[in-house]
């Protein structure tokens, strides 16, 4: 038919050409629009929204862990009483001839120890004499302890700013403000009814805010608030009183005067190990003011 027919088949091979060219450009440029075309608008506002919603979950734990209701605030003193600024070439001059001469180390009882302005815690008769290496009398026949031996025993307990603290026998409060300086809390007992009035005012007025006041006998130390990592005590009694060995922490450590043989006293430090074994060892001859109470009686 080819043979036939030449110029009617090539008629047709034009008009075939003539159709199939556009259609094939056609489907090329169709072809590379689509393969240009962004995916689905649905999945890709499902992937904006699952980034939105994981910004706002680790928003959301973050506020639920700062604003944590279990936490408990912790509170420091603030320094913002005058007393602070007051006589401090003489805390520094104590601390060097009277303590670190003597081989206390720790930098944080150094520091407390230059901080606590002793003189704030003397009766006004006797606050010219407050960086002396004496004790002093603060009425109702007892005294502030000598410096040296504050910060001895304050080292002795090795305390950390983590460290819940009981003191026995207040007094002026001066021990507790030296600890108050170092550890968490400190709750301290003071059997003259007086001196722990005094005492409790004293700290507040100087904003030892992480110092608790109890009036009572030390004996029985604060149950409601033990175990205690550290537990100091600053009257002399003739043996250890009990209930103050058991609220002391697994790991914790106790330093108190203890009286023996001939009256004689010396500064005896207690640990407690993990088990909770108790051990002693008496570390320095000292003279206290007698513990009264309970620890008196046979």
């Amino acid at each position: 038919m080819a043979r036939n027919y030449p110029g009617f088949v090539k008629k047709w091979m034009y008009v075939a050409l003539s159709v199939l060219i556009p259609l094939g450009l056609f489907a090329i440029i169709f072809g590379v629009n689509c393969a240009k075309e962004p995916g689905p608008v649905v999945a890709s506002q499902d992937i904006e929204a699952d980034a939105n919603q994981a910004a706002a979950d680790a928003n959301e734990q973050l506020e639920e862990e700062q604003k944590d209701p279990n936490e408990k605030k912790l509170l420091r003193p603030d320094h913002n009483h005058p007393a602070f600024t007051e006589r401090i070439d003489e805390r520094a001059e104590m601390v060097a001839r009277q303590i670190r001469a003597r081989y206390v180390k720790d930098p944080n009882v150094l520091k407390a120890m230059r901080t606590v302005p002793r003189h704030a815690f003397i009766p006004l008769g006797g606050q010219r004499y407050a960086y002396g290496d004496y004790p002093l009398p603060i009425g109702e026949e007892q005294t502030i302890s000598q410096p040296y031996i504050v910060a001895f025993m304050t080292e002795a307990l090795r305390l950390r700013p983590k460290h819940k603290v009981l003191e026995i026998g207040t007094g002026s409060g001066y021990q507790a403000a030296v600890c108050a300086e170092i550890a968490r809390e400190v709750y301290t007992i003071e059997i003259v009814k007086e001196l722990a009035k005094s005492a409790k005012e004293r700290l507040k007025k100087l904003g030892y805010r992480n110092v608790f006041v109890r009036a009572g006998d030390g004996y029985f130390g604060w149950k409601e608030k033990a175990p205690y990592d550290a537990i100091i005590g600053t009257a002399a009694a003739d043996r250890i009183p009990l209930p103050l060995l058991e609220q002391l922490r697994p790991g914790g450590r106790m330093i108190l005067p203890v009286e023996g043989t001939f009256g004689f006293q010396h500064l005896v430090v207690i640990t407690k190990d993990k088990k909770g074994n108790i051990s002693k060892k008496n570390v320095m001859p000292v003279r206290f003011v007698p513990m009264t109470g309970e620890v008196q009686k046979r």
